[in-house]
């Protein structure tokens, strides 16, 4: 396993994360006895539907063939934020005069001592995708390739699993677009991403959607030069327009050089990597130390022999209906496989929509849909953009009226404390009344903020509730509260605008 690019450097820590994840020692089980639900693909969809249906008392098969723990452990949300969280201290530090701190020595970044505490804490965590841990959860943790025999039976490593129900949990892939010389350089991927030891001293990014946006600066602060290349203009071009060029604002401000509406690319092996794209009518042809595709992704469905089965799929992944069950009623999909949306809060939630249904004719609360989540999502640049619900456009081609509430941070008291002023909370409402539809965020922590109106759209509470509701000062978070009050203000009559005047005239002249 070892020669897992995922696992280079082969160090203490790396060793520390295989034998959690896929201990070179391990035997697998064996069971003739049919299993209640057998799942394939050990992610967060996998792990979450294993656990949960042991949980309930059912028999339980897990199935991986790589690292349990999947994309988010390996390759994804851990290292990555690992990354940022570097990355915003030596950020801190340049920008510490801000603050009237002066740094004398200025910031001397140890990369390959940042990337060893990555590998140090994914390890940590790791125990709790632990094989180890899952057997002790009564989980039968099998690893090596699955494929279907038929609608009751998978094979894994020669063993025959007998199922009564079955989950694809195989999540995707990086896959990168074509691109002209593309494949005549080495390029690294998120799945190798993390592997570096030395900080390229020049790094070349193709794709400004999240994982481009948090990688070009999280490196521009540890002191590379990057170059990130989009196809469109500006940056995470599914997002706010307004909250986007927030975000565009400070990466430039930490170095990074955005080549956007980018045409006629090429990668060419000059003795190393060179990259040409015109951008904004002015060429460049810049040569790079290391080359990151953020684009592209592909579902994992080879050798499942899905078609053995009569599971339809195709570029997009396995094919569901709203309650997560395939083309074959005995078989189910969960996470990156099957979802729009490849975010590990939602693989775990679809996950436990899984359960429910797969292992219930019919649920005390009846079949869980996936229509029915409300979904959330961040991006970990700095600062943050959160976001929930609709956007004004969804709202205007789903029919929906709406009125529109802004709360700049150069208004909350605690953001120009912080120095944090630059961002806002948007939220749209139904024409008329103070029902939620979407709410977006630019923040610090946006993605920590963003629950607040998660919560709120999910359980059906108002804009004005949030208003009613007593927040801390000084806090960020206190820009909704602020949101309920500019609604409530909406709703005042001639005759309590009035009553209001005459009783601030009183305050004031008492």
């Amino acid at each position: 396993m070892s020669n897992l690019i995922q696992l280079q450097p082969h160090d203490e820590h790396n060793r520390e994360l295989e034998a959690n994840v896929h201990p070179t020692t391990w035997t697998n089980p064996t069971s003739s006895d049919p299993y209640h639900l057998v799942v394939i693909g050990a992610g967060t969809a996998g792990l979450v539907a294993a656990a949960g249906a042991a949980g309930l008392g059912a028999r339980v098969a897990l199935i991986e063939r790589e690292l349990m723990g999947g994309d988010c452990l390996n390759v994804g949300c851990v290292p990555s934020k690992g990354v940022i969280s570097s990355a915003r201290v030596a950020g801190a530090i340049k920008n510490a005069s801000d603050f009237s701190i002066h740094v004398s020595d200025g910031v001397e970044v140890d990369f390959a001592g940042v990337m060893s505490r990555i590998r140090r804490l994914r390890a940590k965590i790791s125990r709790n995708d632990a094989a180890k841990r899952f057997r002790e959860l009564g989980v039968d943790v099998y690893f090596g390739q699955a494929s279907f025999v038929d609608s009751e039976a998978i094979d894994v490593a020669g063993s025959k699993l007998k199922f009564k129900r079955a989950v694809i949990a195989t999540g995707a892939r990086a896959s990168a677009p074509p691109i002209d010389g593309l494949d005549d350089v080495k390029y690294l991927t998120n799945e190798s991403l993390f592997s570096l030891t030395e900080l390229p001293k020049r790094l070349g990014i193709i794709g400004a959607g999240p994982i481009g946006c948090e990688m070009a600066q999280s490196f521009a602060q540890l002191g590379s030069e990057v170059f990130l290349v989009e196809s469109e203009h500006g940056i995470l071009t599914k997002e706010d327009r307004s909250a986007a060029e927030i975000v565009q604002n400070a990466m430039e401000r930490a170095g990074v050089k955005l080549l956007c509406c980018g045409r006629n690319l090429q990668i060419k092996n000059d003795g190393g990597i060179r990259l040409t794209v015109d951008s904004h009518g002015k060429a460049y042809d810049e040569s790079v130390d290391q080359l990151l595709v953020a684009v592209g992704r592909a579902p994992n469905v080879e050798n499942l022999n899905l078609e053995g089965v009569g599971v339809d799929y195709d570029k997009k992944g396995v094919k569901v209906n709203d309650h997560l069950q395939t083309t074959n009623p005995k078989i189910y999909a969960a996470g990156d496989i099957c979802s729009q949306y490849q975010f590990t809060h939602v693989a775990d939630f679809m996950a436990r929509i899984v359960i429910q249904n797969a292992l219930y004719a019919v649920g005390p609360f009846g079949k869980k849909k996936m229509s029915d989540l409300v979904i959330p999502w961040a991006t970990y640049t700095t600062p943050e953009i959160a976001h929930v619900g609709m956007y004004a456009k969804d709202a205007n081609d789903a029919g929906i009226e709406i009125e529109t509430y802004v709360q700049p941070f150069d208004e909350v008291d605690r953001a120009i404390l912080e120095g944090q002023d630059e961002g806002f909370v948007k939220v749209h409402t139904k024409k008329g009344t103070d029902t939620i539809v979407g709410a977006t965020i630019v923040a610090e922590n946006a993605g920590d903020m963003i629950s607040e109106m998660t919560v709120a759209i999910t359980h059906g509470l108002g804009l004005s509730k949030i208003g009613s509701a007593i927040h801390p000062y000084p806090t960020q978070a206190e820009a909704m509260r602020k949101l309920g009050d500019q609604f409530n203000r909406t709703r005042l009559t001639p005759l309590s605008r009035k009553m209001l005047a005459g009783l601030q005239r009183f305050n004031v002249g008492g």
